[in-house]
């Protein structure tokens, strides 16, 4: 028998259109499993950690080109009472067997499904990048979060690639154009969602509360590790947490916006960030996934802090008491530990500008995209158009020790180097030097360390001298 509360004001969710009530939704039930208890069973659980896409849905959130967009989530992460208040689309709303969406007309016409395990979540992925504002053509990275182990990519991407606009009277591309449904307050069971900053500051500091917005790594602790924790609470759609302002000296980011947000609304403005985001998990997974999150979990091998690490970047924390602003290179204390106090939240994150001219992102992994990072290398040089010659450099590293580190002794080598084979060499010795690698299923020491080792001839290699000679 459910032990949830009576239903609070956003308590139910509009799922196909239809207001369904967020009964037994209290974690660690998961929108996937409350949505196959209602019969829409197309969506699936393949890996139960956002990696294959099946549970994949769509959910009607603030846009960025337009007021609403349809986002594709993984519902295998997300708990079901985040839900509440909002606006689902299942494959079984998209179209019927004798009245297909123009994505699942394309799949069944183009021989993009065999088994049909993987399908639903295709579609809806495919669905999302279909309803994008201002889409033109069809881009392949919102397929990146889908695996299919039978019928292979082709035939999925002929169907994506057939897709023209949606038709004039389409409801869910006219949804499109008015305001997303609010997130409002409400609390079922051990999950609450505060309608201010102070109110989430307090409930954070009841026992065993832990802050959630994407989910897209508390979701996999809780479905692979069985973690519990006493009290969710859901901060991802305060106002307080989702800025994104650009001034002369600072870019400032809020600490709740999703990745996919901030690469669209920084629209090129950092680079180095580009590099980032299409190689960061899957298009999935960024839906979710925000700069807080991934700075407040303290991984070493998360792909963002190098980055920010190169960037030089600042995290603002805020707590009850107030705001205090911390440059990341002191912000890791040690494995999956940060200066990050009881109580306090990142807030947002401070890259200052002007910006280093020569920046690029390495990731080694087993697979190119979709994957846990190996090694990643973030570099941000300023080097003299003029002379050749390095004027500042910052590197950032993950997976090569216990938290994400800055090399500064291969930045010390670097400075005031040529750029040239024989200026980098003793950079490159002192980067192949750096940090404490392990053996593990990802790689051995001896190899994280001769990528190492490569990366700034490789760097030298893809970036042409300012002066316009050849490296040498």
């Amino acid at each position: 028998m459910s032990t949830d509360p009576a239903p609070g004001p956003g308590a139910a969710v509009t799922v196909n259109g239809a207001a369904r009530a967020l009964v037994g939704a209290q974690p660690p039930v998961t929108a996937l499993d409350w949505l196959r208890g209602l019969g829409l069973t197309g969506a699936k659980e393949g890996c139960a950690e956002g990696e294959c896409g099946a549970c994949a849905v769509l959910v009607a959130r603030p846009g960025v080109d337009a007021p609403t967009e349809w986002t594709a989530v993984n519902a295998c992460l997300l708990p079901a009472a985040s839900l509440a208040g909002q606006e689902v689309v299942t494959a079984e709303g998209l179209g019927t067997p004798a009245a297909l969406h123009p994505v699942q007309h394309e799949m069944a016409v183009r021989g993009g499904s065999q088994c049909g395990y993987c399908t639903p979540g295709f579609v809806c992925s495919m669905a999302a990048e279909f309803y994008r504002p201002g889409r033109e053509g069809f881009d392949h990275h919102a397929l990146s979060g889908n695996l299919c182990r039978c019928t292979g990519y082709r035939p999925i991407v002929d169907a994506a690639e057939a897709l023209g606009a949606p038709a004039a009277d389409d409801p869910l591309a006219a949804r499109t154009t008015s305001a997303p449904p609010p997130a409002p307050p409400d609390r079922i069971g051990g999950w609450a969602r505060p309608a201010t900053l102070a109110e989430a500051l307090a409930l954070l500091a009841e026992p065993g509360a832990v802050a959630v917005a994407g989910s897209t790594d508390l979701g996999v602790e809780a479905n692979l590790r069985g973690s519990r924790p006493a009290l969710l609470v859901a901060i991802d759609r305060l106002d307080a947490l989702r800025g994104l302002s650009l001034a002369e000296d600072v870019v400032e980011i809020g600490a709740a916006l999703t990745l996919s947000e901030v690469e669209r609304r920084l629209e090129g403005r950092i680079p180095l960030l580009d590099a980032v985001f299409p190689q960061f998990a899957s298009r999935l997974i960024r839906n979710g996934a925000t700069i807080g999150g991934n700075l407040g979990t303290g991984s070493p091998i998360g792909d963002l802090p190098p980055a920010l690490l190169a960037l030089d970047a600042e995290v603002v924390l805020v707590s009850a008491t107030g705001e205090r602003t911390v440059p990341l290179t002191g912000y890791f204390t040690g494995y999956r530990q940060s200066v990050r106090a009881p109580g306090e939240l990142v807030a947002r994150i401070r890259v200052p500008l002007p910006l280093a001219p020569t920046t690029a992102f390495h990731k080694i992994a087993k697979r190119r995209f979709d994957d846990i990072s190996s090694v990643a290398v973030a570099f941000a040089l300023d080097i003299d158009p003029a002379t050749g010659v390095v004027r500042s450099a910052a590197i950032g590293l993950g997976g090569v020790a216990a938290t994400p580190i800055r090399a500064t002794a291969a930045e010390e080598a670097l400075t005031g180097a040529p750029w040239t084979v024989a200026g980098i060499a003793p950079a490159a010795a002192a980067l192949a030097a750096t940090g404490t690698p392990l053996d593990d299923h990802r790689a051995s020491a001896a190899y994280r360390r001769a990528m190492l080792g490569q990366a700034i001839p490789r760097l030298l290699a893809e970036q042409p001298t300012p002066t316009g000679e050849v490296a040498s």
